[in-house]
């Protein structure tokens, strides 16, 4: 049974300075906390030590979903009024969900203009929360214009721009889609996955497109009543097989980051804890109380404070154990947020 908290109950304190701005220069040198949550024992590593966390015949579950350049800058064909927009989900054709800013000048039948005037955008729908679903119109490929035009949308709390916008994805980063980066595997080289797979250990990549339901900040106070964003998500019959077979082995499933876990969680609550190939749209709220049906052990990074990420990670450890984590890392001075430091939590 799901337990009711308040919001208040998944604040702390976090130093500004722990705020990661940039990314470190090697990817698997950022430090790793790791939490056995049946003793409570923390141990501070590096991120290469993960392998020694990795058992032969493991499965290591990773979202290939990639960033898309969602930011875009244009003006009301009307005003000459600047707006923001950040693209969440391709609804269909060339019509996509948005968050427009600022969404209360954005009716219905208002037309955007950016860069040149070579990709323009009409407002079809007004939804809640500044969303609106928004038309495109254009000449050529889509991709390869919002490629010229837009950003990279990193979040609102990171002030530098990034030299290389490649430092925003995964190396395994394929499918187009997402509004953010599955940020625990940024940690992740091509070389220490090679070397995973030479331990022993299975790589399997589901896809959920990161939008809205990931970073929507809580902000009813009973958490019970905080509502998820749809999200989109596949796994494909091959990655089902070999997650299946690791299970029937004795093999352990790890979850890469947040977005992983809760594909693999929508798909076991869907199938009564079963792996099955599947896609669809999830708006899985996992915390304190779920009952968890695929995952063993998972990687993460250190979530905002109030948010619905320290929640599903809390509803592994319990409350109190990963908040006392999250001291310790605080105490030791471990980078925190999409460029900071990992947790293994076993």
């Amino acid at each position: 049974m799901l337990t009711m908290t308040t919001l208040a109950d998944y604040d702390y304190e976090l130093p500004p300075e722990l705020i990661a701005q940039t990314p470190i220069e090697h990817r698997d040198a950022s430090r790793l906390l790791v939490l056995d949550h049946r003793t409570g024992q923390l141990t501070d590593k590096h991120f290469y030590d993960i392998l020694a966390e990795i058992h032969p015949g493991d499965a290591i579950v990773m979202n290939n979903s990639r960033v898309m350049p969602a930011r875009l800058y244009g003006v009301k064909e009307d005003t000459g009024g600047h707006v923001e927009v950040l693209l969440l989900h391709n609804v269909a054709g060339d019509v996509w969900e948005t968050l427009m800013k600022p969404a209360k000048r954005l009716r219905v039948g208002t037309t955007v203009s950016f860069g040149a005037g070579q990709l323009t955008a009409t407002v079809t729908e007004e939804r809640e929360d500044g969303i609106r679903l928004i038309e495109f119109h254009y000449q050529g490929i889509f991709m390869e214009i919002l490629e010229q035009l837009g950003e990279t949308p990193l979040p609102p709390y990171i002030k530098e721009k990034l030299a290389d916008a490649d430092r925003y994805q995964t190396v395994y980063a394929k499918e187009n889609g997402s509004a953010a980066a599955p940020t625990a595997g940024l940690h992740w080289t091509q070389a220490l996955l090679d070397q995973a797979v030479a331990k022993g250990a299975k790589l399997v990549y589901l896809t959920l497109h990161v939008g809205l339901g990931t970073f929507r900040p809580v902000e009813e106070e009973n958490v019970d009543d905080h509502k998820m964003h749809s999200e989109f998500y596949r796994l494909d019959e091959k990655s089902a097989a070999t997650l299946n077979q690791v299970r029937q082995n004795g093999g352990r499933i790890i979850a890469t980051g947040t977005t992983s876990i809760r594909t693999l969680e929508t798909i076991g609550t869907k199938f009564h804890g079963e792996i099955r190939a599947d896609s669809g749209w999830t708006d899985i709220f996992i915390r304190p109380g779920y009952h968890w049906q695929v995952v063993d052990a998972f990687i993460t990074n250190f979530h905002l404070p109030k948010s619905t990420l320290i929640m599903l990670v809390a509803a592994f450890t319990g409350r109190e154990q990963i908040l006392a984590a999250y001291q310790h890392a605080i105490a030791e001075r471990y980078r925190f947020f999409s460029f900071g430091d990992a947790m293994f939590i076993k």
